[in-house]
């Protein structure tokens, strides 16, 4: 601990007595699969968090949102596939997603997200039971 109370990890130190350089300590990769993770998770607590029925279907079931990322260094590209109920504020949660998304991959991952794209793949009517595929009027 320094003086401040923060802990402090110590680079090891050879018995020359001279510190091992970050840059020559190697470095901590995450994988792709990793990052796409914890955005697919994000993505579902925005749609838990928002106050509409966020994506639940007419079964009471929520669908797992997929997520798909492109890593560059210290950035990732998030693109997240949705179902959505409807009707809905359908900009609301897609805001409130994308927003989620940046977030956690920042403080879980490191990674800042310059771009979470949306693929919103099927709208459930509350109005429709799950049996039959069909228009809604």
């Amino acid at each position: 601990m320094n003086a401040a109370g923060e802990q402090v990890t110590e680079a090891y130190v050879p018995a020359t007595g001279a510190r091992t350089p970050p840059v020559e300590r190697g470095e901590t990769r995450i994988a792709d699969r990793v990052v796409a993770k914890v955005a697919s998770q994000a993505a579902r607590e925005a749609l838990r968090a928002d106050g509409t029925s966020g994506g639940t279907l007419p079964d009471g079931s929520r669908p797992m949102p997929r997520a798909t990322v492109t890593v560059r260094e210290q950035s990732a590209r998030v693109r997240v596939a949705l179902e959505l109920a409807y009707p809905s504020d359908i900009g609301a949660q897609c805001g409130a997603v994308r927003r989620q998304v940046a977030l956690r991959v920042r403080e879980l991952v490191g990674m800042d997200v310059p771009d979470v794209a949306l693929d919103i793949e099927r709208l459930h009517s509350a109005h429709q039971n799950g049996d039959t595929p069909g228009r809604v009027t």
